[in-house]
């Protein structure tokens, strides 16, 4: 489904990875949990189209409409990167699309905004970021790498909602899931993978990944599962 999945790093502190894709023909993926924000820009019949996604909380299927070479590319940001204007929790679970201006070019914000591609991203998400379009709260990535912060919990547990959407119990499983995923797919065991991602016993892992990832641990080694990397 995916012949050609290509990734980059980013020259921004904000973004994860720039990557892109393309398919051949209509079927389905499996889109798995995400606790970060993400543009993605899709190309197809001669016409373009930029969304914004927000975190995942669970494993979905996707259809992938007939058309002949459908395109995208998509900028995947950090935890804590958060647009002020478009409250992430209200993208939870879904996406909007930027509405379409003249010559192929978009709305965001009160401006008119060419689409970017995948070799500009970089400067696309610097403009956002003097734009004041696109901020990070440092304090949310801190907490993520076990960072104590200088703050009241109160204060934290409303910065990390603000930012993600999501509380900081549902962030850790979600990366806990997303973990435990990669070590399968590296060909860590079932057994082993239970110790080392914290599960408390087979069930637990089971019921995780199901929800998460969209696959049992048995399935997880021999399957495809796109957007999957963890800095865990």
């Amino acid at each position: 489904m995916f012949p050609n999945f290509e990734v980059r790093a980013s020259d921004s502190p904000l973004v994860e990875r720039i990557w892109r894709s393309h398919s051949e023909r209509a079927g389905s993926f499996t889109s798995i949990s995400t606790i970060c924000l993400s543009m993605v820009i899709s190309k197809w019949r001669g016409r373009i189209a930029i969304s914004i996604h927000g975190p995942e909380t669970g494993a979905s299927c996707k259809d992938l409409p007939d058309e002949a070479e459908l395109e995208w590319f998509g900028i995947d940001f950090k935890l804590g990167t958060f647009m002020p204007h478009i409250p992430t929790g209200s993208i939870m679970d879904g996406n909007i699309t930027l509405p379409e201006a003249a010559d192929h070019s978009f709305w965001l914000g009160s401006s008119v905004w060419q689409f970017p591609n995948y070799e500009n991203a970089d400067t696309f998400v610097n403009r956002l970021v003097r734009e004041d379009l696109l901020m990070c709260d440092p304090v949310v990535n801190a907490i993520n790498q076990g960072k104590s912060p200088t703050m009241s919990l109160r204060t934290v547990q409303y910065r990390v909602l603000r930012s993600t959407g999501l509380s900081q119990r549902t962030i850790r499983q979600i990366e806990r899931a997303r973990y435990a995923a990669t070590l399968l797919k590296q060909g860590v065991s079932i057994f082993d993978t239970v110790y080392e991602a914290g599960y408390s016993d087979q069930p637990h892992l089971t019921r995780s990944l199901k929800h998460f990832i969209g696959h049992t641990p048995a399935e997880i080694p021999t399957t495809s599962i796109i957007g999957l990397h963890t800095s865990a």
